[in-house]
Formats: structure tokens, C-alpha cells, sequence
């Protein structure tokens, strides 16, 4: 397991019939289950979130997400001011942003009705045994 944020680079291939799109680099033989959030508008803020063990992999639907991350450096009480990261995700950038465990993550829809597809690598029981969260202004911005 890396420790390291890194983008899975996609593409589509068009022909007669319509459009396939693909991120055939995607290894998903740890995911063990898969969820969608979807954004009604661009005002709202989901996070921060964070797990200690899991890891998560992020898919934009529809629309596109900004999604800022910060490493945990204390688990029961994080320093405020950690250096963010943020990557911009959209339907037509293809890419699948594996974000490895020991990060915090927020969410925000940059257009409305955005809908992230998003792989884990653990199941629903153990959810509760990982599941981190601070205000979404608890990290300087």
C-alpha cells in the first residue's frame, strides 16, 4: 500500500455506435465495495472525512468535484493548520484519484447535480471502525 495521492489516467474511445470510457490502469482487486455521492448544489461542503486504515478511490460521474486532502498528523486532535492538497476532478478529465489511508478529504460539487462514484477497500462492517470526522472548518483553507 503506497502513501501517496496519485491520479489514474482515463480516456474514451468514439466510433460509430457511441463512446466507450475507460481507466484500464485501475487495478480495483482490493476494492471491496463502491458508493455515489451526488451534489444537488455547489454550495455544500462534505467533510472533512478521514480513515485510518481505508483507502478510497474517486470517480466524477457527472460535473466535477474539488477535492482537498490533508494528511493526518494526529488522530484524535490534528493540527489546524496541515498542508492541503486539492485536486480538481471532472467528467471529462477520466481519471481516478486514489487517495491512500491516513488522509482527510472534503468535498465540494463544482457544478450542480455532480455525482462522484466512489471505490473502497474495505465493507460496510468496518466502516464504523474507521471513520474520522472534523468540522469543515476545523483545517485552515
Amino acid at each position: 500500500m503506497t502513501d501517496t495521492i496519485n491520479l489514474i489516467a482515463g480516456g474514451i474511445h468514439h466510433d460509430t455506435r457511441g463512446a466507450i470510457e475507460f481507466v484500464n490502469e485501475f487495478d480495483m482487486a482490493q476494492v471491496k465495495r463502491f458508493y455515489i455521492i451526488k451534489h444537488n448544489d455547489v454550495e455544500t461542503l462534505r467533510g472533512w472525512r478521514a480513515h485510518r486504515i481505508e483507502q478510497r478511490w474517486f470517480y466524477v460521474l457527472n460535473g466535477g468535484f474539488r477535492v482537498q486532502l490533508v494528511k493526518i498528523d494526529n488522530w484524535n486532535s490534528p493540527s489546524r493548520n496541515l498542508p492541503l492538497k486539492e485536486q480538481i476532478l471532472t467528467e471529462a478529465t477520466k481519471e481516478v484519484l486514489h487517495i491512500p489511508a491516513g488522509y482527510a478529504t472534503c468535498l465540494k460539487a463544482l457544478e450542480e447535480g455532480s455525482r462522484l462514484l466512489v471505490f473502497a477497500d474495505f465493507g460496510i462492517d468496518h466502516a464504523n471502525n474507521d471513520n474520522y470526522l472534523y468540522p469543515t472548518d476545523y483545517f485552515i483553507l
